[in-house]
């Protein structure tokens, strides 16, 4: 049994709360006006599959839950599941894009990750802090643009959605950073 703060909640992790085993699926760390801040975490149930939102205060602890986990190269995806290599004994397996959430949008072919199983049963995955990704879809450069506050939308090779500089073209690679969803620097 591990305690960890609750500010160090990520999406994949798996915790347990009140008897339950809970995969993180989205956090956000808010800080609103001159309130102390908090993590606003919305948490699946392993067992139920049900989906509940939670507001842990800064200073709360959660129980990280003890999970087995394996290096997984990601292969491919179908309409309903995701297909994934143990680069330790080759072995394939199946995990449905329900268990792994919106981190699917973070996943491009051959990327490694830690996927938990919970009782030999897949139950979450840990994505790397960073992933580089490719701008398919944005408004046009602008020539001379240099480094400013003013964002825009890019649309990237998953779908995954982030705010980029004016300079970022169609075309370009990016490093996203996964904790957060935020544009990090063009690769």
């Amino acid at each position: 049994m591990s305690i960890i703060p609750a500010t160090h909640i990520r999406a994949g992790m798996l915790i347990k709360k009140d008897g339950e085993l809970l995969t993180v699926i989205h956090h956000e760390h808010r800080t609103p006006g001159n309130w102390r801040g908090m993590v606003h975490a919305k948490l699946r149930n392993v067992r139920t599959g049900s989906q509940v939102e939670i507001r842990f205060r800064a200073e709360d602890k959660v129980e990280r839950a003890e999970v087995e986990t394996h290096d997984m190269e990601f292969l491919y995806a179908d309409a309903t599941d995701c297909h994934f290599m143990n680069v330790e004994n080759y072995d394939q397996m199946m995990i449905s894009k329900e268990v792994i959430g919106d981190s699917f949008l973070y996943m491009t072919a051959n990327i490694r990750l830690r996927v938990s199983f919970f009782e030999e049963k897949p139950v979450g995955i840990e994505l790397p802090d960073k992933v580089d990704l490719e701008v398919v879809d944005t408004e046009p450069g602008l020539k001379g643009a240099t480094v400013s506050n003013v964002m825009k939308p890019a649309t990237l090779e998953t779908g995954l959605v982030v705010q980029v500089p004016p300079f970022i073209a169609i075309g370009e690679r990016i490093r996203v950073d996964t904790t957060e969803g935020n544009y990090v620097e063009r690769v």
